[in-house]
C-alpha cells in the first residue's frame, strides 16, 4: 500500500532522489546557486555547518602536529608541466587566466587585455605550486618532517554541477607534508586516513569503509591513493577523502632536496590529503529524511530552538522571560567540549509554521513552552531523530542536566542507523549475471533506487573497470583495507583473484 502520510518534502526520497536532495537544501536554507554558472552561495545556516567541520578538524589536524599556511591561488602553467600525469588529470578542469586588466571599448563594454606573458592556472589543487615552496624550505634532515595544512577555495570546471556535491568552486583543505623517508611519508598517508575515517564516524554519523583506490581511479601523480567511501540513502557511494601516497614524484618535478644524515642529497618523499564541502552534501545524503535535513548534533550549528507558544498576547511576556531564562541556563551546560548552541525563536508567526522551519533545518532538539508548560516547570520536547509530532513533556531541571546526554544519544543513533543501512545492502556477489541484476534498474527510463554495494573478487584489469563504467556506469570504489585475503575469480574477466574489492554506483 502506497504511503499516504504528509512530508514537508516534495518529492520523497523514494519519488525522485536527486530533486529530493535539492529540496532539501532549499528548504533548510542552506545553499543556492548564484549568477556565476557552476558557483554556488553557501547561506549562513550551511556556512555554520562548514565552520564546525572546519573547527574539528583543524583541531585533529593541529593535534598529529600539523601548522595551517596559506598560498596563491594562481600557479603559473609551467609549474603544472613538471609532472606530466598530474596535468593529464586536470587538464580538462582548469580555468585559465591569460589577461592582467580590462579596458573599456569605444561602445562601453568591457575586453581584457594586457595579456600575461606566461597563463596562470586557477588553483585546482596545491601541489605544485606549495612543491616550489617546499623546495625552498627544506635543505637538511633536520628540516623534515615538513607538516602543512591550507584552507582554501579551488576551481575546477565541472559541465554538471550539484550542490555541495560538484560545483565549479568549492572550498576544502588540503594537507602536504614532507619526509625523510617512504615509511614516514606512508605513516602520513595513513595516518590521516585514519583521521578521516575517525571525523566521519565520530562527528559526522556516518560510516565509512577505509580502503585503497585502483590504478584507475588514483590521484594523478600519486603511488598510491586511500580513500574512505561511505553509502547514500539512494546506495551509492561517495568519496568523502582522499590521502595520497605521492613517493618521490613531486620532489622531482619541484626539486624538494635535501642532505640526509649521511650527507647525501636526495630527494624527499610527499604526501597530500583533502576533504571539502562535499562532506555537507554526503551528511544530507546520509541522514535527512521526506521532512528534510538531521544533523548529528556534534556538528550542528545549534542544538536546540526554543518555540514559545503565546495564544493570548497577556501571557507573552511571561512566556518569553521563562523561554530567555532557560536559554542561558542550557547556554551554560557543556556538550562536546563547547557550549550548547540554543535559538529563541521569537518570531511573529504561526507556531506550525515555525516548527516545521526547524524540522527542515534538522535542529536536533524543538522546546515548546507556553502557559501550561510554565506552571509545571517542564519543556515539550521533540527530537529530530524521531517523527516529528513524537514529543513528549520533560521536567526543566531533567532537561537541562540530561540534556549532553539526550544529544549524544541523538549522535550514537544516527550512526548506527546509518550502519545497519548500508549493512542491509552491501551483498557479496560471485556470479556475473546477479552482478548485472544487481546494478540495472526496472525502470531504464526514471531508474528507481536500487543497487548498493558489491563485495565481488576483482582481477585489477582496467579494462575490466572500464567496461562496468560504460555499461553500468559502476566503478570499483576502493580495495578495503580490512579485506581478507581469500582466493576467487574476477566477477567479470573470471582471471584469479586475492580479495574482493567494493563495486558501487557513486557520486
Amino acid at each position: 500500500m502506497a504511503d499516504k502520510t504528509q512530508h514537508a518534502i516534495s518529492p520523497t526520497r523514494a519519488e525522485d532522489y536527486p530533486e529530493w536532495y535539492q529540496q532539501v537544501i532549499r528548504a533548510a536554507d542552506l545553499a543556492e546557486t548564484s549568477p556565476v554558472r557552476g558557483c554556488m552561495v553557501i547561506k549562513p545556516w550551511g556556512y555554520a555547518l562548514w565552520e564546525n567541520i572546519q573547527r574539528v578538524l583543524d583541531g585533529m589536524f593541529k593535534a598529529t602536529g600539523h601548522r595551517n599556511a596559506y598560498f596563491p591561488l594562481f600557479i603559473p602553467i609551467s609549474f603544472l608541466e613538471r609532472e606530466a600525469r598530474h596535468v593529464a588529470g586536470f587538464a580538462k578542469e582548469c580555468a585559465v587566466v591569460t589577461h592582467h586588466r580590462l579596458e573599456a571599448t569605444p561602445d562601453g563594454r568591457l575586453r581584457p587585455t594586457g595579456e600575461l606573458e606566461e597563463p596562470l592556472i586557477v588553483r585546482p589543487t596545491s601541489e605544485t605550486i606549495i612543491g616550489e615552496m617546499f623546495a625552498r624550505w627544506v635543505q637538511s634532515y633536520r628540516d623534515l618532517p615538513l607538516l602543512i595544512n591550507q584552507w582554501a577555495n579551488v576551481v575546477r570546471w565541472e559541465m554538471r554541477t550539484r550542490l555541495f556535491l560538484r560545483t565549479a568552486e568549492f572550498l576544502w583543505q588540503e594537507g602536504h607534508t614532507a619526509h625523510a623517508t617512504s615509511g614516514e611519508a606512508m605513516a602520513e598517508t595513513m595516518r590521516m586516513l585514519d583521521v578521516y575515517a575517525d571525523f566521519a564516524e565520530g562527528y559526522m554519523a556516518m560510516p565509512v569503509i577505509k580502503g585503497e583506490k585502483t590504478e584507475g581511479e588514483r590521484f594523478p601523480g600519486a603511488v598510491s591513493t586511500f580513500c574512505i567511501e561511505a553509502m547514500m540513502q539512494d546506495r551509492k557511494a561517495l568519496q568523502a577523502g582522499t590521502s595520497h601516497f605521492l613517493g618521490q614524484n613531486f620532489a622531482r618535478g619541484c626539486n624538494i632536496r635535501f642532505l640526509d644524515e649521511n650527507g647525501q642529497l636526495v630527494h624527499a618523499w610527499t604526501t597530500s590529503w583533502g576533504v571539502s564541502t562535499r562532506l555537507i552534501g554526503a551528511m544530507i545524503m546520509t541522514h535527512a529524511d521526506d521532512d528534510g535535513l538531521v544533523l548529528p548534533p556534534r556538528l550542528a550549528p545549534a542544538h536546540a530552538v526554543i518555540l514559545p507558544v503565546i495564544h493570548k498576547e497577556e501571557t507573552r511576556a511571561g512566556v518569553l522571560e521563562y523561554c530567555r531564562k532557560l536559554a542561558a541556563e542550557l547556554r551554560g551546560v557543556l556538550y562536546d567540549g563547547r557550549p550548547v548552541e540554543v535559538e529563541l525563536d521569537a518570531r511573529e508567526g504561526r507556531g506550525g509554521e515555525k516548527t516545521w522551519s526547524w524540522v527542515k533545518k534538522g535542529i536536533p532538539l524543538r522546546l515548546e513552552i507556553g502557559p501550561r508548560d510554565i506552571a509545571s516547570d517542564s519543556v515539550f520536547v521533540g527530537r529530530r531523530d524521531r517523527a516529528p509530532r513524537d514529543r513528549a513533556a520533560m521536567p526543566r531541571a531533567e532537561l537541562v542536566a540530561r540534556l549532553p546526554a539526550l544529544l549524544d544519544e541523538i549522535q550514537a543513533g544516527l550512526l548506527e542507523r546509518a550502519r545497519a543501512f548500508r549493512q542491509a545492502h552491501t551483498v557479496r556477489i560471485d556470479s556475473k549475471d546477479e552482478f548485472y541484476r544487481f546494478f540495472t534498474p526496472a525502470n531504464a527510463e526514471k531508474p528507481e533506487i536500487h543497487g548498493g554495494f558489491a563485495m565481488c573478487h576483482f582481477c585489477g584489469d582496467p579494462a575490466v573497470e572500464e567496461q562496468l563504467r560504460n555499461e553500468l556506469n559502476v566503478t570499483v570504489r576502493c580495495i578495503p583495507l580490512d579485506a581478507p585475503e581469500e582466493q576467487g575469480r574476477c566477477i567479470i574477466s573470471g582471471q584469479p583473484s586475492r580479495r574482493r574489492v567494493v563495486f558501487a554506483k557513486a557520486y
